[in-house]
C-alpha cells in the first residue's frame, strides 16, 4: 500500500511537470529561441553548458535541461509501476507507455533542432512537425492520466461492452487530436506572421496568395467549435444516461472546460495572439484533452457503464448499442 502510494504521488507529480515543460516549451517557439542552442543536439552550440548565453540560448537550453529531467522521471516511472502494482495491472502497461512516449517526444524535439525546424524557419513541413509533435505531447498526456487513472482505481474500462460507447469516446479523442494539431499549426503562423488587426488577419487567412501556413489558420476555429459540439454532445448523452455521479460531475467539467477554451480561443483572436494568451489556450487545451481522457475512463469502467432505463433518450441509444 505504502509503495502504491508513492506511485500515485509520483505520477501525479509527474504529470504537473509534464505540463509545465510543455508550457515552456510552447515558450519557447512563441519566442523565437528554438535556435538559441544552434543546431546542435543534446549540446548547446557545442557545449554542455553555455558560455555567456544569450535570452534565447537560456529560453532554450532551460528547456532541454527541464525535459531531460521529465525523461527520467519517465525512465523511473515503470520501475515504482512494477512494485506496487501486480503483472497485467493497467498502471504498469501505462506507465511503459508514457516512457515510451516520452522518448518520441524528446525524439521530435531533437528532429526540430537537427533539421533547424525552428526560429524563422517558414516552411510547410515545418507545420507538420508542429502538428506531429501536438499528437505526440497529447498521447503523453494521455498516458500520464491513464496512469493516474489506474493507480487510484479499483476497476478498469472494458470498452469491449459497450462498444458504441467506446466508439463515440475515440470520436472526441481523434477531434481533440485534429483540433489540436491545428491549433499547433495556427499558433506557428500567428508567430511567423504577426497580423496587425483582426481583419488583417482574416483578409490573409482568405487571400489564395498568403503564405500556406497563413491560410491553415483558418481551420483551426472551425475544427475547434466542431468538436467542441461534438464533445459536449457525448458528454451529455453519457451524463444522462448513467447512474454514477463521479460520470456526471466528469461530463459537466468536460462541457465547462469547452465552453471556456472556445471562449479564450475567440479571445485569442481578438487580441491577435500575444505569447501569454498564447500559453493560457495551450493550457486549457491540455486540461480539456485530460479531462476528456478520465471522462472516458469512468464511462467505460465496469460500475459505470450500466445502462439507466429511466434514464434513455435521445441520443443515448446510439452510445448504448452493443
Amino acid at each position: 500500500m505504502r509503495v502504491a502510494r508513492t506511485f500515485r504521488i509520483a505520477a501525479w507529480a509527474l504529470l504537473v511537470y509534464t505540463l509545465a515543460v510543455i508550457l515552456w516549451g510552447a515558450l519557447v517557439r512563441a519566442t523565437g529561441s528554438g535556435a538559441g542552442c544552434g543546431s546542435h543536439w543534446p549540446l548547446c552550440n557545442g557545449q554542455v553548458v553555455p558560455r555567456d548565453p544569450s535570452i534565447e540560448t537560456l529560453v532554450e537550453y532551460v528547456h532541454r535541461v527541464t525535459s531531460g529531467l521529465c525523461w527520467l522521471g519517465a525512465l523511473l516511472l515503470p520501475w515504482l509501476a512494477r512494485r506496487a502494482f501486480p503483472s497485467g495491472h493497467l498502471a504498469r502497461r501505462a506507465s511503459v507507455a508514457v516512457f515510451v512516449l516520452m522518448t518520441t517526444e524528446a525524439l521530435v524535439g531533437a528532429g526540430l533542432v537537427l533539421f533547424e525546424m525552428v526560429a524563422e524557419n517558414a516552411s510547410v513541413a515545418r507545420g507538420w512537425w508542429m502538428a506531429g509533435h501536438l499528437v505526440n505531447t497529447f498521447l503523453l498526456l494521455g498516458a500520464l492520466g491513464l496512469t493516474v487513472l489506474a493507480a487510484s482505481s479499483s476497476s478498469t474500462p472494458r470498452p469491449l461492452e459497450r462498444p458504441g460507447r467506446a466508439t463515440a469516446l475515440l470520436g472526441g479523442l481523434v477531434l481533440l487530436l485534429l483540433a489540436g494539431s491545428s491549433g499547433a499549426v495556427a499558433a506557428l503562423g500567428d508567430t511567423l506572421f504577426p497580423p496587425r488587426s483582426v481583419v488583417e488577419a482574416l483578409a490573409a487567412d482568405l487571400s489564395a496568395d498568403a503564405h500556406p501556413l497563413v491560410r491553415l489558420r483558418l481551420w483551426h476555429p472551425l475544427l475547434a467549435v466542431a468538436a467542441g459540439g461534438y464533445l459536449v454532445l457525448v458528454a451529455a448523452s453519457v451524463g444522462v444516461q448513467t447512474r454514477q455521479e463521479a460520470t456526471r460531475r466528469a461530463a459537466v467539467t468536460v462541457g465547462a472546460i469547452v465552453v471556456v477554451q472556445l471562449l479564450l480561443g475567440a479571445l485569442n483572436v481578438m487580441l491577435l495572439a500575444p505569447v501569454w494568451m498564447q500559453l493560457v489556450h495551450l493550457l486549457v487545451a491540455d486540461v480539456l484533452w485530460l479531462a476528456w481522457v478520465r471522462f472516458s475512463y469512468l464511462a467505460l469502467t465496469p460500475a459505470n457503464v450500466a445502462p439507466d432505463p429511466a434514464r434513455r433518450g435521445l441520443p443515448t441509444r446510439a452510445l448504448e448499442t452493443a
